[in-house]
């Protein structure tokens, strides 16, 4: 059975486990055996006050005795006053005069729905977040609050609103961490009159507007656009200089040049596909020690003046 004012959350139970699995009633079972041994006594002894002792016995037992889990705290009120902290394990309680309301102390998880919240520079972005909590003193949990699942959910909610909306986009994104930390301190603090000690704030996810996405893409492929042309110069830059180098160490040393040359007739002689008329340097040196190449020049010159001559 729930308490009146703690419906909708299984938090806080009046005489019940609130876990799925939760310790026995052993009251029941002790209170059964009583009420068997009572009507065992009215058989065996034909006593008819026995038996009642018995089940009197037994049913003061089912409302008295009580046992709480390992994770489990029991606050006993008395009249409608506190009267003590009772488990884990057995403990009993006075029948219709004392109530008793179970908490558990497992870390727990409030899931905030997301929300669309403004951002610091005008983006609307959608934040879901997630808090995870620890009731530390039972007793303020229910004293000092009528529903602290309920009141720390909102109290999240409107801190991540807060924060959120005085963070601009790029935190959002790569301070997430960050973020969930201002929020955590500002939880636990709110919380603390309550017995709730607040673990750790974590933002699940930052969704953005379709249109913002794609703008965000575009600068992305914009600025890796500019980075490959940076790197496709410096690399033509770096080849270029060291072109440079080469052709002066060439200029120094003439047979580097023949090394270049026999290299390169390598290369293409490895693709198999093309023709190639080799002509020995000497030859080409001593042509022009014979003057082959400066006839032919002249004669190339002389032309133009024969046209001429005959117009």
């Amino acid at each position: 059975m729930y308490a009146p004012h703690l419906q909708g959350f299984q938090g806080f139970e009046i005489e019940n486990s609130t876990g799925k699995k939760g310790p026995t009633q052993i009251g029941v079972v002790i209170g059964s055996f009583i009420i068997l041994l009572g009507f065992l006594s009215l058989i065996a002894f034909n006593s008819f006050g026995f038996f009642m002792a018995g089940c009197l016995l037994g049913v003061l037992a089912m409302l008295s005795i009580r046992v709480a889990a390992e994770w489990e705290r029991v606050i006993i009120l008395r009249l409608g006053k506190y009267s003590r902290k009772a488990g884990a394990g057995l403990f009993l309680v006075i029948p219709f005069f004392e109530t008793t309301y179970k908490v558990d102390l497992r870390v727990r998880v409030w899931d905030v729905k997301p929300q669309e919240i403004m951002s610091a520079d005008s983006v609307p972005v959608e934040v879901d977040a997630v808090v995870y909590y620890q009731i530390t003193e039972p007793k303020n949990a229910i004293m000092n609050v009528e529903d602290f699942a309920v009141a720390s959910v909102k109290l999240a909610q409107t801190t991540l609103r807060d924060i959120v909306g005085k963070s601009d986009l790029d935190r959002l994104l790569m301070k997430k961490e960050e973020i969930g930390n201002d929020i955590k301190v500002i939880l636990d603090k709110a919380t603390d009159p309550w017995g709730i000690r607040v673990i750790s704030v974590e933002i699940k996810d930052v969704v953005l507007p379709e249109m913002l996405k794609r703008a965000m893409a575009k600068e992305a492929e914009a600025s890796r656009e500019k980075k490959a042309r940076l790197i496709k110069s410096s690399a033509e830059y770096e080849a270029a200089a060291n072109f440079q180098k080469a052709a002066q160490t060439m200029l120094k040393n003439p047979a580097a040049m023949q090394l270049r040359q026999l290299q390169t007739w390598q290369e293409i002689g490895a693709e198999q596909n093309s023709l190639m008329i080799l002509i020995p340097t000497d030859f080409a040196k001593g042509a022009e020690k014979l003057g082959i190449v400066g006839l032919g020049e002249q004669l190339l010159k002389k032309m133009p003046e024969k046209k001429k001559g005959k117009k």
